[in-house]
């Protein structure tokens, strides 16, 4: 897996100025494009406003995270024009997007993969999506439940306020099912950031988290994981991603507050091209499928 390209802080505390100021014709002709969301995105992000910006060096760029949550609230204030998000937008946050006069647009423009992780030590290779949510809904609490050691389990999950928490819990803990009552158990550590998921989970033997496929190191080591008893184990990856047998596998979106017009279009039209598809890629993500 490579490692993510890291783009000058400057960019983004550039971006943190004007996250205050209401934009009240977003994803309109505009020299400057504000972009904020999902943690996930933000490197993704900053390695497509890198290249865009020395293709186009009288537009800038400015590049935030903070969460999917928060960059469609942003989207929803008129605080932004594109609004990064690791989960689909939801219903009541399109409604109060058109109260403010806003109608947000949908830009599916990578995929992703969630890749359960644990420690290197760990023995346990496996997990069906029923262990997976009992693990993390702790109803499994003991490593040798699932064929490891005797040892209680650290779950570790990302914050509330991150679009891939709300995936996971949607599509691991409720096995599909959005309005599901399952819920992270009480002893979850919430951790801010995929680097911090990461970290925890190299340093602990007894960990296991969650984690986008590009944020994957060699410092923790994936499972493969069952839809149901019986079902092939399938690992994460970008070939399992992209025709869809990983259980867990997910789009990452672009929402602007209007239909994109001027740089904002030009913008999106880079990041779904061939050469912004190839930036995916090189992140560790997952390419969007090539239309027939």
């Amino acid at each position: 897996m490579k490692k993510m390209r890291s783009i000058g802080l400057a960019m983004t505390v550039f971006g943190l100025l004007f996250t205050s100021v209401p934009l009240l014709h977003a994803a309109t002709d505009s020299r400057m494009i504000q972009i904020k969301g999902s943690d996930t995105m933000v490197n993704l992000s900053q390695a497509w406003a890198e290249e865009f910006m020395a293709e186009k060096p009288d537009v800038s760029i400015a590049v935030t995270g903070g969460g999917s949550g928060t960059g469609i609230a942003a989207l929803i204030n008129g605080t932004t024009d594109i609004a990064n998000s690791s989960r689909p937008i939801k219903k009541k946050e399109i409604d109060d997007a058109q109260k403010g006069g806003y109608y947000p647009e949908e830009f599916k423009v990578a995929i992703d993969a969630l890749a359960v992780i644990v420690n290197p030590a760990n023995p346990v290779k496996e997990l069906t999506c029923d262990q997976l949510s009992g693990i993390f809904t702790g109803k499994i609490t003991n490593w040798s439940e699932v064929g490891g050691k005797n040892e209680k389990i650290l779950i570790l999950s990302r914050d509330r306020n991150s679009g891939t928490h709300t995936y996971f819990l949607e599509h691991a803990l409720r096995k599909g099912n959005p309005s599901g009552p399952e819920q992270f158990a009480p002893s979850t550590l919430m951790l801010p950031s995929s680097e911090a998921i990461i970290a925890e989970t190299s340093q602990s033997e007894s960990a296991i988290g969650y984690d986008g496929l590009g944020y994957v190191t060699p410092k923790v080591k994936t499972l493969a994981i069952a839809k149901k008893g019986g079902d092939a184990f399938v690992l994460p990856s970008k070939e399992t991603a992209t025709d869809n047998t990983y259980p867990i596998r997910r789009y990452l979106y672009m929402y602007t507050g209007f239909k994109p017009k001027g740089d904002v279009q030009a913008f999106i039209d880079f990041v779904l091209s061939e050469k912004g598809q190839k930036i995916v890629d090189e992140l560790g993500f997952v390419p969007l499928e090539k239309k027939k």
